[in-house]
Formats: structure tokens, sequence, C-alpha cells
């Protein structure tokens, strides 16, 4: 029996543009340090792996990816020192037996290759905001999950990698889904702390045609299914995302 195969894209950029709204930089276009969101990862990548699911990771350079600084503080874990000792060595054993620490380059997977992949899942952390908009290869690669139906799981940031399908196909492949991402609200508080002005995920996705759903004041850890979409808005949805999404997997 061929082993059960997900591929999970991470950013690889360690930073993201924000301008400046204040201070001695104000007007100018500044970066920010980012990476992916430890927790976004490692939560549903755990599962997955205790599922039997073999996992290959890809990235825009086929760099090491890095964690964004804010997902390994402590306040991050809500104080939880033992979940994020958990999560860290989790990255570390997928660095030395899972080639995290070199993932597939996006252009170099092949149409052919992407058979094999029941699935694939894209975490958060701002560096999407960096490398996934306007990737063509990120886009060719969303593409064929779309076409096959083949369960899709992004959250946060991560839903931002859907708008490569406009550069990839010259049309948003989504439109009419309901998605759920980081939302311009939770943005916004972002950008009161930095003092700059941050691109937004949630109006993006909507301009392009998605119909979005942020869940703010719902419920913590808001997910939304669609056809073969499963989308958190942050952090706090890992959880269900993982769960949902391995359902997904499982019912194919």
């Amino acid at each position: 029996m061929a082993p059960k195969k997900v591929l999970i894209i991470v950013a690889d950029a360690d930073h993201f543009p924000m301008k400046k709204t204040s201070g001695q930089d104000a007007g100018q276009d500044v970066t920010q340090p980012s990476g992916y969101f430890l927790m976004e990862l490692a939560k549903p990548l755990s599962k997955l792996l205790i599922a039997g699911y073999e996992v290959t990771f890809a990235s825009p350079e086929g760099k090491e990816p890095v964690p964004d600084p804010n997902s390994e503080s402590l306040l991050a874990f809500a104080g939880n020192f033992y979940e994020r000792k958990r999560e860290n060595e989790l990255m570390d054993r997928m660095k030395k037996e899972n080639g995290f620490s070199a993932p597939r380059k996006l252009s170099d997977i092949k149409d052919e290759e992407l058979q094999d992949f029941a699935g694939v899942f894209i975490p958060g952390g701002h560096a999407p905001l960096t490398q996934f908009g306007d990737n063509k290869d990120l886009g060719r690669i969303l593409e064929h999950f779309h076409k096959e139906h083949k369960p899709t799981g992004a959250i946060c940031h991560g839903p931002y990698a859907f708008l490569s399908t406009k550069v990839s196909k010259g049309e948003f492949a989504y439109k009419g889904y309901k998605i759920t991402s980081w939302s311009d609200q939770e943005e916004k508080l972002m950008e009161t702390m930095l003092g700059g002005d941050i691109p937004k995920v949630e109006s993006q996705l909507a301009e392009a045609g998605a119909d979005m759903q942020n869940g703010l004041g719902e419920k913590v850890g808001y997910i939304t299914v669609d056809r073969e979409l499963v989308t958190g808005g942050n952090p706090m949805a890992a959880d269900a995302l993982g769960n949902m999404f391995l359902e997904m997997l499982e019912a194919k």
C-alpha cells in the first residue's frame, strides 16, 4: 500500500513588508522580522504524523524556514513552557528526519509528482506576505489540489497563498469560496503595535472574489470548511483546523 502523503508549504522568508506610519522612518518602506508561526505548523503537523502521514516540506526558495519570533514567546503559548518545548522539539526532529532544513523548492515540484499527495497544508506567520501572493509555482501547485478536489488547509496568513492562482491561471481559483484568514481587524492591532501599514489578507482575498468569514466574536479558534478548503483565522484555530484537515483527508 502506498504511503499517505501530504505536502506542507512553508514561507522561507524571514521578514515581511511594512510602510512606517510613525517614528523617524515614517513614510518609508521597511521590513519586519517574521517567519512561520510555530503552533500553526506544529499542531496540524503533529496530528498528521500520529495518523501515519508522510509529509514533504516545500518552500519558495528551498531555504530552511525560520519561526516568527513572536510565535516562540511564552505569551504565544499562554505561559505553557512544556507545550512550547514539545513543538520546538518536533521541528528539530523534522530538520533531522524530514528535510525541514532543506525543503523542496516549489519550482522543482513537477505536476506529475503532485498526483502522489493526498492534500496540502499552509501555515501562517507574516512571512507569506513576502512570498506567496504572486508566486506562479505556488499557484500552479494549488491549482492541482483545487482541480482534483483534494483537501487544502491554510491558517492565519496562509490563505494569502490562494491569491497566487490569479498569477498562474489568470483568475482566482477560489472565487465564491467561504474562507477565513487573519482578519483586517487583527492586522490593524499589529499595525498599532508596530507603527506601520501591513498588507491585508482578508480584504485582498475579498477583492479577489472570496466570501470572507472572519468569525471574530463567535468563538476562539474559528474555522471554515467549503468544498476542499478548510481555513482558520489565527493561531487559536490550529488545533481545530488540524483535526478537520485530517478528517477531510481520511474521508477521501
